[in-house]
Formats: structure tokens, C-alpha cells, sequence
């Protein structure tokens, strides 16, 4: 070509890197994809009996940092495991009733699975016990099939076998390295679906407040308010009294603690202190007799085997397992979400493969022990946090006091009134109602606050289901609008630099005469392909466009920068075989700038260097738009002297 002197001296040969077999390049795929943190460094080098250990270390962590436990991260431990239990026991109580099982499981769900994270969970700080959103989850999808009310045995036996199903899935999920499936659910559906399923479990609470005795089993708003006002003539004033006062008691404990950080403690043990003053005020009041309802008889003892329980051979079986993965995947995002949040507070870091494999482990067992869904909700890790837990053994001690108190002090709760519950559950609720998210959403992306806004009505006018489906949906397709359309950009140069850059970003950035420069920023699929070629075309005429009004020089070379291509399949080779003969019909040249590795690689076994010509292809776009002046300086030099030629022949 006419640029060989400017190649020879100028450039810097872009190279296609050195073929690997087959199967290499195969495993170092898979284990991009299932071990990008490289879990198998550790055993390099190492002895048989030291990769025993370390592997015994890595799927059981308290092995590791056990031997190095002190006094003083004990005496922290046990301060803060004592904090969360006076948390854990109230709050398990409502979040059973609000799954509508019977109120011991949540104690029950507070004592085998924190020993069991204890031994097997890579946080510092998550506090383990049962969630409402989940909760709320069981009793709209499990509801629907067995009313509890009508079969309760069924329906705890359809709980437990949904518990062990979500297990096995979780599980499932870390042993087979599968935890990127959890982030197809984006911050934005979190927070719309938590602030929906918060606001439908507060609306729902409103039969606790107010001593309803029948009330709907939807979730939607509407039903909730009909189901209310229907029933006006039924509401009990003193229960309505004795609930608002709690909930303006576990208020003022909240709004306290938050200004006064060091008072921590009056948040956590708000409702324990509730629980026990609506229990002396019903026992020596007699209230139960005057529209408060109360718990009841709650079983001594600890929890009961259940293995028999599952039930396998269900006419409900599908969706028991609908339910157990449904309700596994958001106890996984919320569980996660909420360890790294506090374990960057500390500078550590959390395995989440390693946090699926102990949740799912801990709700196998759980499912066999009487208890049913936990993870690691916020309010009791927050509680963990702030009270200077050290290690995992707050779990432990918390464990230690649920166990005291099923074995001695259940019979103390039987006249613990419901609207108390009702109030704690409200109190807990309203606190992932995270509307400063949802404005920090509309500053900086529409799309994703349209996403949390659609899971946050679909929740609360439709369902729980309908809510999480839309949110997955919208989340999806903006995946996939980002591979189908992705973005290219018209690039200038920077005054006085050897930077391009966008035109839009950078309005000072000037336009190359004779070239136009193209970024595209997304790997190039069967996806996208087609509206990549579209779209350069289109480029390519609205640049033509501009010079023939302009009368600037005419357009001659296309440079496409390929920086941001990370890979190519058979389907983006071919549209730039159509590119290019799309050009060559119109006499322009294509440039290639930048071409990644894998790029150049599949480029090669194509022949489309041999096509394109190696001598197109440029390392930087600088380079290429120094080759490109230097061929159209050359040719308008030979024009010119054409030109003179003509004229003394003439004369």
C-alpha cells in the first residue's frame, strides 16, 4: 500500500497473541467464570497434610480463626450476643406469626441456624434469625394452597419442606460457584421490592392494631383496605390504644438511639421491654377478656426433630419448591447484601460462594429441626454491629440465650398481646421503606428508579410474586437493550493533545477532516451485530451529510476504535466483512484501532486481517489518524502533481 514509509518508520505492529490449545483456554474459561477470586492460590506449594488443613479451614472458617480467639473478643462477643437475643426473641415471635406457623418456630429458628453459620459463615457481623420479607413470602404463596387456620399441620409441614428445598438450593448455588445468579437482582428491584413487601406487611398489621379476628388473605392494598373498612363495626379501641403506644414507644427508642449512637442498646431492647410491659399490663388487667389477644401456650423445651415432616410426595410439591427457591433467593440477596455492607465498615472481605453454602446449610438443618427460612437480617446485624461484636461467636452466645429461654422461659410470653407484635413488626418494617434510595435513584438513573418503582407497585397493588417477576423482568431487559444496542460514539481531537474522545462528552474535541472516528463500547455479539452494522452506516451517511453542507473535505477513512471490544463471535466477523465491502463500494478505507487479544485472534483464523490489510490495523487511534493524514497529505501532493503535469503538457 501507499503507507509502506509511514509503516516502516512510525509503527508498532499490532499482534495476534500465540495459539493456545483448545482445552487450556477452556479451563481458563471455567475458571474465570466460577473462581474469579482464585480460591485454589492458597494450596499452591503447600504439603498433603497443610492442603487437609487449609481445606478444612476455607469450608469451615471458625477452624481458622478459633485458635486465635482472646478473652477481650469474647467479653465483646458476649456483650453483643446478649444485645441481639433481647432483639431476636421478640422479633422471632412476630415474624412466625407473620408466616402464619406457630409463634415457638421463630424462637426455634434462632437457635440451630446461628450455630450452625457460626461454624460455617465468613461474617463478623451478620446476626443470624428469621426475616420478614420472606416470612410475608411463605404465608401469600403457601397460603394459597392450605389455609393454616384449616390444616395448620399441613401447612408447617409445607413450610418446613419449602425451608428444606430453599436450602438445597442455596447450597447448590456455592457449591457449584452459581452466585452471580443473584445479581440479576439489581439494587434498584431490592429496594422496590423490600420498600413494596414493607409496606404490604404493615398494612397487613393493621389486623394485629386494631383486633381484627377475620381478615383477608391477599396482600395486594386493595384487598387490605376493603378488608378493614368492611369490618369497622369490629375494631377494638383498647387494642388500637395499647398498639399505637408501642409503636410510639419502639419510635422514640429508634429516633434516641440514632441520635445518641452510644445508646444503641435502647433500640435493641425496645422490644424485649415491650413484650414484657404488655405482658404485666394483660396479666394483671385481664385485658384478653376485653379484645387483646394474646399469644398463648408456647411449648417448653428444645426444638424437636422434624425430619419425618418434610413432605416429598406433596400434591403441593411444586410449589413448595417454588416457594423454597423464591424465598431462598431474596434470604441470599438480603443476607449478602447486608454482610458486605458492614464487613467494608471493618476492611474485610466476605466470600459470598461461601456465604450460599452456609445459609443453604443452615436451613437444611433448620428444616429438620423444626425451624424454618433465616438469613441475616439488617436490623439484628446492624444491633450486631453497633454492640462491638468481634467474631461469629455473638451467634453463639445469642443462641445460648433462645435455648435458655426455650427450656425456662416460655411460659412467661403466654400473655404477650399480639398488637405488641404487630407493633414491632410495623416499627421493623418501616425501616426498609428506603425512600432516600429511591430519590438517589432518579438523580442518577431513570431506568433503574423506574425499575424500583415497578417492583414497589407491583408489590403492593398486585403481589409478592407480581412485584419480584416485573422487577427481574425490567432488570433483564436492560441487560439485555445494553447487548443489543450498545452505545458508539463519534470521536475528536482534543486541542493540543494526542487524546480522541467524545465529541458529546468533550464539545471542544475537534473532527479529523477526511475521517470519521467510531468507538464502540461493547464486546460485538449475534446480539448486536446487525444494529452495529446499521449503525455505522448510518454514521458514515450523517458524516457525508455534514461535509457536503459544511463543503469540507470529502470523507475518506472510517477508523473504528475497538478498545472497548473485549471479544468478537462469527456473527461480528461478518458484519465487518459487510462493512467493509459496504465501503469499498463506497471508496472509503477501514482503519482498526486497538484490537484486544481475543479480538485479533478470531480476526486472524478469519482471513479478515488479510481482508481488512494488516497495514489498517493500528495499535492506538493516534496512529492510525497520523498513517491516515499521511496517505491523504500524499494524495493530494500526487493530485497536485498530476495537476502540473496537465498544464505543461497543455502549454
Amino acid at each position: 500500500m501507499g503507507n509502506a514509509d509511514f509503516e516502516s518508520q512510525h509503527r508498532v505492529r499490532v499482534e495476534s497473541p500465540p495459539s493456545k490449545p483448545f482445552f487450556q483456554n477452556l479451563g481458563m474459561s471455567v475458571k474465570e467464570t466460577l473462581f474469579p477470586d482464585d480460591p485454589f492460590r492458597q494450596f499452591k506449594g503447600q504439603s498433603f497434610s497443610k492442603k487437609c488443613v487449609l481445606g478444612l479451614q476455607y469450608f469451615v472458617p471458625i477452624l481458622k480463626w478459633a485458635p486465635g480467639y482472646t478473652f477481650d473478643f469474647f467479653k465483646a462477643d458476649f456483650i453483643a450476643g446478649i444485645t441481639i437475643a433481647s432483639l431476636a426473641i421478640p422479633q422471632g415471635i412476630s415474624y412466625a406469626r407473620l408466616a402464619n406457623i406457630p409463634p415457638i418456630m421463630g424462637l426455634y429458628s434462632s437457635f440451630v441456624p446461628p450455630l450452625i453459620y457460626a461454624m460455617l459463615g465468613s461474617s463478623r457481623d451478620l446476626a443470624i434469625g428469621a426475616i420478614a420479607v420472606p416470612s410475608l413470602l411463605i404465608a401469600a404463596m403457601l397460603g394459597k394452597e392450605v389455609h393454616p387456620a384449616e390444616d395448620s399441620k399441613l401447612y408447617v409441614q409445607l413450610v418446613l419442606t419449602a425451608t428444606f428445598f430453599a436450602g438445597v438450593f442455596e447450597a447448590s448455588l456455592g457449591l457449584l460457584r452459581l452466585g452471580f445468579i443473584v445479581d440479576f437482582l439489581s439494587h434498584a428491584t431490592i429496594v422496590g421490592f423490600m420498600g413494596g413487601a414493607a409496606t404490604v406487611v404493615c398494612l397487613q398489621q393493621l389486623k394485629g392494631i386494631l383486633g381484627l379476628v377475620h381478615f383477608t388473605h391477599e396482600t395486594d392494598i386493595t384487598d387490605v383496605m376493603k378488608s378493614i373498612f368492611s369490618q369497622t363495626h369490629q375494631w377494638k379501641w383498647q387494642s388500637g390504644i395499647l398498639g399505637c403506644s408501642f409503636l410510639f414507644f419502639l419510635f422514640i427508642a429508634r429516633y434516641f438511639s440514632k441520635r445518641k449512637p452510644a445508646f444503641f442498646w435502647a433500640n435493641a431492647m425496645a422490644p424485649l421491654i415491650s413484650v414484657i410491659l404488655g405482658s404485666v399490663l394483660v396479666y394483671f388487667t385481664h385485658a384478653e377478656n376485653h379484645g387483646v389477644q394474646v399469644i398463648g401456650h408456647l411449648k417448653k423445651g428444645l426444638n424437636p426433630p422434624s425430619f419425618s415432616e418434610l413432605s416429598f410426595d406433596s400434591p403441593y410439591l411444586m410449589t413448595v419448591i417454588k416457594t423454597g427457591i423464591i424465598t431462598g433467593v431474596i434470604a441470599l440477596a438480603e443476607g449478602i447484601a447486608v454482610g458486605r455492607s458492614f464487613a467494608a465498615f471493618k476492611n474485610y472481605h466476605i466470600d459470598g460462594n461461601k456465604e450460599m453454602l452456609a445459609f443453604g446449610l443452615m436451613n437444611i438443618a433448620g428444616s429438620c429441626t423444626s425451624c424454618y427460612l433465616t438469613a441475616g437480617p439488617f436490623s439484628r446485624t446492624a444491633v450486631n454491629f453497633n454492640a462491638g461484636c468481634k467474631t461469629a461467636v455473638s451467634n453463639i452466645v445469642m443462641a445460648t440465650a433462645v435455648m435458655i429461654t426455650l427450656l425456662f422461659l416460655t411460659p412467661l410470653f403466654h400473655y404477650t398481646p399480639l398488637v405488641v407484635l404487630s407493633a414491632i413488626i410495623i416499627a421493623a418494617m418501616l425501616g426498609l421503606i428506603d425512600y432516600e434510595s429511591a430519590i438517589h435513584l432518579w438523580k442518577i438513573d431513570k431506568f433503574d428508579f423506574t425499575v424500583c418503582l415497578s417492583a414497589y407497585v407491583g408489590v403492593v397493588f398486585g403481589s409478592v410474586e407480581i412485584g419480584l417477576v416485573i422487577a427481574v423482568a425490567l432488570s433483564l431487559l436492560r441487560v439485555l437493550l445494553f447487548v443489543a444496542r450498545p452505545r458508539t460514539v463519534v470521536l475528536g481531537n482534543i486541542p493540543n493533545s494526542m487524546a480522541y474522545r467524545s465529541i458529546d462528552q468533550y464539545p471542544g474535541a475537534i473532527n479529523v477532516p477526511g475521517m470519521l472516528i467510531l468507538r464502540i463500547d461493547s464486546p460485538i455479539y449475534f446480539a448486536n451485530a446487525s444494529y452495529l452494522r446499521e449503525r455505522i452506516s448510518r454514521w458514515i451517511d450523517e458524516e457525508e451529510d455534514r461535509l457536503k453542507c459544511s463543503k469540507d473535505v470529502e470523507l475518506q477513512h472510517v477508523i473504528l476504535d475497538m478498545s472497548a471490544v473485549g471479544t468478537i463471535d462469527t456473527s461480528g466477523i461478518g458484519m465487518l466483512e459487510e462493512v467493509k465491502k459496504n465501503m469499498d463500494r463506497r471508496c472509503l478505507q477501514l482503519v482498526l484501532a486497538n484490537p484486544g487479544s481475543e479480538v485479533m485472534k478470531k480476526l486472524d483464523r478469519s482471513k479478515l486481517i488479510a481482508t481488512v490489510g494488516r497495514e489498517w490495523i493500528f495499535l492506538t487511534v493516534a496512529e492510525a489518524v497520523c498513517a491516515c493524514t499521511f496517505m491523504l497529505h500524499s494524495f493530494k501532493q500526487k493530485a497536485k502533481a498530476t495537476d502540473c503535469e496537465g498544464s505543461d503538457n497543455t502549454v
